[in-house]
């Protein structure tokens, strides 16, 4: 099959490797599309991300159609459409025309979506899901939300809202962000355009000068000094980047705050296939219910060497504008 394989120096090319069999309580997925995330591309820069890379093949989330099953398999047969959060415990990554993973991982296609869409939920759904279910915050705490418009927050807003939580601030950094914030139904009122404004006067003044219960932080680095700022006493700092900065810790521990390090990846490697099973399964749900819509998706291209230096290029640049990098890699 052909893969985009990751070398040591960090470039990658487009190859032809073998396609992996299914093994028992395994499935084989002819691959439709694949997501783009921020990790892709920080496993080529050789940061700590870099040691979860089990495979050469890049790429963590897709979509596809089973098209062999190992021993022991009934929840599935050949032909079955499916999407899945597949990290480091697929045969190999996704950015492939096959893959095998564990059955107890993967989740049948809701029927009102298509492929391309489902290819960008898995990863960010259930990190937004774990977030909010981590939290454990009352309707009414003041939550405070870093790139908001990003794959992640993009799936987090839908969530909040649909869960009733509308006490959000939220930040963006361009008009584009801003409008797909606006779209998933924030007011102008609830977002913070770093570029132009003072991140924490003008959040704190949104927030009726207090702090915040909840910050939430899916950007790090610069803007985590600012989020743990505006924390209050004792509040909770939800980390999904691990880029948090030597003097938001600081502050983070001077405030006293409880950390919420967020990881799909520690669930994998304690094989709790659970964890992944209910979480698309209520993705699955609130999708087919319309309780929340798919993310709005930009097909980057097909299974190329071009498709990902651009995609990975936009993620590290930021200029996702509020849509989920997609890669169509079989036709279905």
């Amino acid at each position: 099959m052909k893969a985009i394989v990751l070398h040591q120096n960090g470039d990658f090319k487009l190859e032809e490797v073998d396609t992996p069999q299914p093994k028992e309580q395994q499935v084989q997925v002819k691959i439709a599309a694949a997501g783009f995330n921020p990790i892709d591309y920080q496993m080529t820069e050789n940061r700590t991300e870099r040691k979860l890379l089990h495979s050469p093949i890049l790429g963590r989330e897709f979509s596809g159609v089973v098209s062999a099953v190992g021993e022991g398999i009934t929840d599935f047969k050949i032909g079955d459409a499916v999407f899945c959060g597949s990290g480091s415990m697929g045969s190999n990554g996704t950015y492939a025309e096959y893959i095998c993973v564990p059955a107890a991982i993967v989740m049948h296609l809701p029927q009102n979506i298509s492929f391309e869409e489902s290819a960008g939920i898995s990863s960010a759904g259930l990190t937004a899901l774990q977030s909010i279910n981590r939290m454990k915050a009352n309707l009414a705490d003041s939550i405070f939300v870093t790139g908001g418009a990003g794959g992640v927050g993009n799936m987090l807003i839908k969530l909040l809202l649909s869960k009733g939580y509308h006490n959000l601030t939220v930040t963006a950094g361009n008009e584009k962000s801003i409008a797909a914030l606006l779209d998933l139904g924030l007011k102008p009122n609830q977002i913070i355009d770093y570029r132009k404004d003072e991140v924490y006067e003008t959040a704190l003044a949104l927030n009726n000068n207090k702090h915040f219960d909840f910050a939430v932080d899916l950007v790090g680095n610069e803007i985590s000094l600012s989020a743990a700022k505006l924390l209050k006493i004792n509040g909770t700092y939800v980390d999904v980047t691990n880029f948090s900065t030597q003097d938001s810790r600081e502050v983070l521990f001077s405030r006293g705050a409880t950390i919420l390090n967020i990881s799909n990846y520690a669930f994998g490697l304690d094989k709790q296939f659970d964890y992944y099973k209910n979480g698309l399964n209520e993705l699955r749900v609130l999708l087919e219910n319309k309780s929340i819509t798919p993310p709005k998706i930009e097909i980057v291209g097909n299974l190329d060497e071009e498709t990902v230096l651009k995609a990975l290029s936009i993620l590290r640049e930021n200029k996702t504008n509020g849509k989920k990098l997609i890669m169509q890699i079989n036709r279905l």
